[in-house]
């Protein structure tokens, strides 16, 4: 891959070489899918230039009331902040020549918007052909809904997801933004893609990703039961099929197990919480039975658990191998060993906003774990920064 002549801004993860350091994304996104998938290249060692509305910025710098929410810090670690209007002849400009040095551009604006702003992807592949250009939509460019507003929860609902993680007796939404993180996820990986492609034919190229296509995609394993089946899986089929279980302890707490399918597990299990009638109880003799019976074994297993602790029934499963694990609240995984010695948390300072605490990314590359990381910006941060670089290397725009 031919890099971009532009280092990766300095700072204190500038220890080793990332595999993106020389690649410059400019990302216009606000929200999640599109600030995660740039931050997602981030994390990789590109350096990453967020161009936000002035005044304003991201929509999620200000859930809190404040312009540096939880909300906007979650997905705008190392990247460089400047601000741009693009109604301002002057601005667009600017961002034209930032065009101009980059190998990546990533929106997440809703189908028409680009062009009306003047960053479609003719007008830009025009300003650089060897441009990587990221659009991300919720409902797709086309189509009957295209013209839709969609949010996280409206991608879940619409891909099927909603249907498997819902409790059709008490239907409320829960957990975390799980359409907006798959798909920047996914976007992030087009992206790549493209950039190895680029290094085979020297073309740009234009990357498209709706929410609803990328979960649809992430659910092809209930997709394909229901292909086999003709049954949907609901919100328990998986949990019967893989053998799972959450488990409230006597002191309240819970555990998850996970025995899936090799004998050796369910024979623990047994073994574990001292069952052992159960292996000759017809309802659970083999894998199939257990999950045609799922129901009946929870409710076997509950009354069980229900009578020591979670730290007691911990350590008999540990010692008959069984696959399981407390279920742990955010600050209590912070403290768990495991956690700990994967230096997952991380803790970066920013000279205005102080300390900012965050999670490491997750890859490791030659060995190294990349738990330092730059804070997220304020608002305009690097405006001088970078168009001072824009205009102290015009040789830089050359055609790479």
């Amino acid at each position: 891959m031919i890099p971009s002549p532009h280092p990766a801004p300095t700072g204190p993860r500038s220890g080793h070489p990332l595999p993106l350091e020389g690649i410059r994304v400019v990302e216009q996104g606000a929200f999640i899918t599109g600030p995660y998938a740039a931050m997602l290249l981030a994390d990789m060692g590109a350096d990453v230039i967020k161009v936000e509305r002035p005044g304003s910025g991201d929509v999620f710098r200000s859930y809190d009331g404040t312009m540096y929410a939880p909300t906007f810090r979650a997905f705008n670690r190392n990247k460089r902040s400047i601000t741009i209007d693009n109604r301002d002849a002057e601005d667009q400009a600017v961002l034209d020549e930032l065009i101009r040095t980059a190998d990546v551009y990533i929106h997440n604006f809703r189908p028409g918007v680009a062009a009306r702003l003047g960053v479609d992807h003719d007008r830009l592949l025009e300003i650089n052909p060897r441009l990587i250009y990221c659009a991300i939509s919720g409902l797709g460019a086309d189509g009957p809904y295209a013209d839709r507003p969609s949010y996280d929860t409206v991608a879940q609902a619409y891909s099927g997801m909603l249907s498997l993680t819902l409790d059709p007796d008490q239907p409320k939404i829960t957990g975390p933004a799980a359409a907006d993180a798959v798909t920047g996820l996914y976007a992030a990986q087009g992206v790549l893609a493209a950039l190895v492609r680029r290094s085979v034919d020297g073309l740009g190229h234009v990357v498209e990703i709706s929410m609803l296509e990328a979960m649809s995609h992430f659910l092809i394993e209930p997709f394909n039961s229901l292909f086999g089946s003709g049954t949907n899986p609901g919100p328990f089929g998986r949990a019967a099929v893989s053998q799972s279980f959450a488990m409230r302890c006597g002191d309240d707490s819970l555990i998850a197990l996970h025995l899936s399918s090799p004998p050796k597990f369910w024979l623990g299990l047994l073994a574990a919480v001292d069952m052992p009638h159960l292996a000759d109880d017809p309802r659970f003799a083999d894998h199939q039975a257990r999950v045609r019976h799922h129901e009946a074994l929870r409710v076997e297993l509950q009354a069980k658990f229900a009578t020591r602790s979670r730290d007691e029934w911990l350590e008999c499963l540990v010692l008959n191998d069984v696959p399981h694990a407390p279920v742990l609240e955010l600050d209590e995984a912070l403290d768990d060993p495991q956690f700990k010695h994967l230096r997952l948390h991380t803790v970066a300072r920013h000279q205005v906003e102080g300390e900012v605490r965050s999670i490491r990314p997750p890859h490791r590359f030659d060995g190294q774990i990349q738990d330092q990381i730059q804070p997220p910006p304020t608002l305009g941060e690097h405006d001088a920064e970078v168009r001072a670089e824009l205009q102290r290397t015009p040789e830089a725009r050359v055609t790479r």
